[in-house]
């Protein structure tokens, strides 16, 4: 160290503390980086790159301005890093020596509290995690909310994973002891997108306990395991270290059982675009943005954590759903609430800062305005005949007592900055008032001075001034200096055309009057934070009001959609059947604009209906139809009404899907290895209370390939399994398995041929399909039509070839199944000769399954021809 500099000397120590983030080392009106830093920020900043003398060599070094930090901060957050802010603690014209600087802040993806940085409809959770053996626990945070959530999870398979997922995570904390765990660590890694910091933990269990019983009221009650507690710990100590400040805010811990709610998995939140569409990742076009009818921020999150985990208890269901059926029944209680809430703002996020020292003045009048709402809606609520509605309402600290505080001390259009003075209303302080005095009476003074001065020296173009650098000052013109009095002024300041002066009377004036203004400012401060600390003290009253205030604006929301698409309330039970009459995919429909939408029929359950095999063309809506059973099953266990004439729906605890094609470049896996891990999660974690949709499982492989897998998916998940499924195919082989499986159903979506063309009706109808029409289909998305045509004539020539060699030969049929022609070729062994056999081991020795069809039907007519 003694070969650098003294600045740079303190700047390698801090940095050493803090080597994963990005030092912002405060030098004057800048915050500089250097040596690794210095080069990285200026690549991922676009910033200058330059250097400093740092005592033995020059070192880079790249710098940004402090007024506009945020900016840059901003930009390295979103890329995933971490930002220590490095300040000075004391004042550089006492310092001796080199000044004194501290961390004062560590600014993470997970930690983040500036409001332009964050998304108001959105959660910004950090996740924490550590186990040992088969049960791991797990800790996620919202800081910009206060909340906070505990549970300990079954460490096997991928359910962990799943639950981390559901938070979508800004950043995830690891306790180091998870090392160990190397499988649950790399998939952590490879699956979770987002920042990861290996955590060492150190404290004791007793103070953990000590330090988490300080911060949480409810600790001792909900903490009840070892894993529990070092989990909370690791997360408060982390907090800790990185904010460097009180978190009084972050009282609301909950606990829960991850198996109390509906498992979704990433894949099944992908495929049913729950949040975010499969193709842009946008809310447009997801079932969030549909329902989104919302009019809080914090009403929007909340609806998002209820997509995330729909309820498996009917008992609270059947209370939302009352909610919703009472606002539906009552128009104008939906429009009265509907404007009460408009005028609500974010309170947790009001909170959070109020309590974190970083909300200002008009996040102070924000949250009056707010809370002046709360008494009518409350007025409203208790007079409705809902139960839930009279109890969230009876339920709404109005906080009288915090309004009045804010009303008194604070003016209705205060600045933004909370050092610059003309925040606190006149009458709240009498040493305030005095000081606003002075400065009013001296600018009354100033201007009786200029009247008086012009008078006495008849110079009518005299005027009194006052800039920062200066202070207060009379200015004469040049051409008047003649008809100055002798002695009269002092000479102050020489312009280009003017003389500037002050009188010892001005002079005494001007200290008065900027030294009430400095103390007026820095008392405003002062009783400002006063204020702020005041409504700090009472931040979980505000927190739990809001959490009221979103509920309801949840529920409101699903009235306003039920309304205008005339949903219904759907029957829930524990049995195991899924009845739907009239069916509609919610955001199919209400993107369709004048379109009538197709409903459908569904029907499900463990005695006769268990698996629905669904055959027909391409583009007739079979995916939509199995994503329409899922949604509804959804929306019904969040408590919403859903879209179709009658409902009646078995609770289910998990629901998986396949659907679609994706490879997974970065994991390694290919298109069809992604389907075979999607189909392998869901039949290694099905119950018989779960749903599966299967979409052309067994499309990424060799026709025999995929059938034989499609077939024994299907059998195992009617024999091993039991679970109510949808599985979607162009097998169309399959559909003997109706008369082999007892609890097997064929449905094909309807189309009709007419003039060469094929119209699709989509409506589901009993029965297999025998086509699927894929030229057609190729036709509709415009491959050219030299492609099409040659497409038709190969089509029609394999269908000849067929049936010729069917009528050859009619007496060999025994070894060849011709099933539909421009599918392929089953080999059975049906009563055959020994010549017979002998072929047949021959074909087996071809290799079929890695030949086309028609290369295999050549193959297969040779040997025929041979045979005959």
């Amino acid at each position: 160290m003694a070969q650098y500099t003294p600045m740079i000397q303190q700047y390698l120590s801090i940095k050493a503390q803090y080597p994963d983030a990005f030092l912002f080392f405060r030098l004057g009106d800048f915050y500089e980086m250097f040596f690794s830093d210095a080069e990285k920020a200026s690549e991922e900043l676009e910033i200058t790159l330059t250097s400093r003398d740092g005592g033995k060599e020059r070192v880079p070094m790249c710098g940004v301005p402090y007024h506009s930090a945020h900016t840059y901060v901003e930009k390295l957050i979103e890329k995933g890093y971490k930002v220590a802010i490095c300040e000075q603690v004391e004042n550089p014209a006492a310092a001796k020596g080199v000044v004194k600087r501290e961390v004062v802040r560590v600014i993470t993806p997970g930690t983040i509290m500036e409001e332009n940085m964050l998304v108001d409809q959105e959660n910004n959770f950090l996740v924490t995690i550590t186990g040992s053996g088969s049960t791991v626990a797990l800790a996620a945070v919202d800081l910009s909310t206060g909340e906070c959530h505990v549970t300990e999870l079954d460490g096997s398979g991928n359910f962990v994973l799943d639950e981390i997922a559901s938070y979508q995570p800004k950043e995830v904390v690891l306790d180091e002891l998870l090392t160990q765990e190397k499988n649950l660590i790399h998939k952590v890694q490879t699956r979770i997108k987002a920042l990861q910091t290996l955590f060492t933990y150190s404290r004791s269990d007793t103070e953990t306990e000590q330090e988490l019983a300080s911060q949480f009221p409810d600790f001792a009650q909900v903490c009840t395991t070892p894993l529990l507690k070092r989990v909370l710990g690791i997360l408060v100590t982390y907090l800790q270290q990185t904010q460097k400040r009180s978190l009084s805010h972050l009282q609301r811990l909950r606990r829960y059982d991850a198996r109390q709610y509906m498992m979704l998995d990433d894949a099944a939140k992908r495929n049913l675009e729950l949040t975010v569409t499969l193709g842009e990742g946008k809310k447009r076009g997801s079932l969030l943005w549909l329902l989104d009818r919302t009019a809080t921020a914090m009403g929007s999150r909340l609806l998002k954590r209820w997509l995330d985990k729909p309820l498996l208890n009917m008992e609270k269901i059947y209370e939302r759903q009352e909610v919703v059926e009472a606002f539906i029944a009552d128009f104008l209680l939906l429009d009265d609430v509907k404007d009460y809430l408009k005028q609500v703002y974010d309170l947790e996020r009001l909170a959070a800062r109020i309590s974190f020292g970083s909300a200002n003045a008009r996040d102070l009048n924000a949250l009056k305005r707010s809370l002046q709402v709360i008494p009518r809606l409350k007025e409203k609520l208790i007079l409705t005949s809902c139960p839930r509605l009279q109890q969230l309402g009876e339920e709404m600290d109005a906080c009288p007592d915090i309004t009045e505080l804010i009303e008194q001390a604070i003016v209705d259009e205060p600045p933004v900055s909370v050092k610059e003075g003309g925040m606190i209303r006149e009458g709240y302080d009498q040493k305030l008032d005095e000081y606003h005095s002075i400065q009013k009476d001296g600018k009354t003074w100033i201007t009786q001075l200029e009247q008086r001065e012009r008078a006495a020296t008849g110079i009518k173009s005299l005027k009194v001034g006052y800039n920062r650098v200066f202070g207060y000052y009379i200015e004469i013109t040049k051409s008047n200096l003649r008809l100055l009095p002798e002695g009269r002024y002092q000479r102050k300041q020489t312009l280009a055309n003017a003389e500037r002066f002050v009188t010892a009377e001005l002079k005494e004036r001007e200290q008065l009057i900027l030294t009430a203004a400095e103390k007026s400012v820095d008392l405003e401060y002062e009783l400002f934070t006063q204020v702020r600390e005041q409504v700090s003290n009472q931040v979980n009253r505000i927190q739990s009001l809001a959490e009221r205030v979103a509920e309801l604006d949840v529920l409101h929301a699903f009235a306003i959609i039920a309304r205008q698409y005339q949903y219904v309330r759907p029957a829930l039970h524990s049995g195991d059947r899924i009845f739907i009459e009239a069916g509609r995919h919610p955001v199919v429909e209400a993107v369709s604009d004048d379109e009538t939408f197709i409903a459908n029929d569904a029907e499900l359950d463990a005695t006769k209906r268990q698996i629905l095999l669904i055959t027909g063309p391409n583009m007739a809506g079979k995916s939509t139809y199995m994503r329409q059973v899922a949604l509804i099953t959804i929306l019904s266990q969040i408590g919403s009404f859903v879209p179709a004439r009658q409902a009646e729906v078995a609770i289910v605890d998990r629901i998986f899907t396949r659907i679609g094609a994706a490879d997974d470049l970065i994991g390694g896996r290919s298109t069809f290895m992604v389907e075979m891990a999607e189909t392998c999660h869901a039949l290694k974690e099905a119950t018989p209370r779960s749903l599966i949709l299967l979409d052309e499982v067994g499309r990424g492989t060799s026709t025999y390939d995929g059938m034989a897998l499609a077939h024994a998916i299907v059998e195992y998940i009617h024999d091993h399994i039991g679970c109510k499924t949808l599985f979607s195919t162009h097998y169309h082989e399959l559909t003997e398995l109706e008369d082999k499986l007892d609890r097997l159903v064929n449905i094909h979506a309807h189309c009709i041929e007419r003039n060469g063309k094929v119209v699709f009706l989509h409506r589901m109808m009993p029965g297999g399909a025998d086509r699927s029409y894929g030229i057609h289909v190729a036709e509709l998305a415009g491959l050219p039509q030299p492609v099409i045509e040659r497409a038709k004539e190969l089509l029609s020539e394999l269908e000849g070839r067929l049936q010729q060699a069917a009528s050859a030969s009619p007496g060999q049929l025994s070894l060849f199944d011709w099933g539909p022609p421009q599918e392929k070729v089953v080999v059975k062994e049906v009563g055959l000769s020994e010549e017979e056999k002998q072929a047949l081991e021959a074909i087996r020795s071809w290799d079929l399954l890695n030949k086309t069809p028609f290369e295999s039907i050549q193959l297969l007519f040779e040997l025929q021809q041979k045979l005959k």
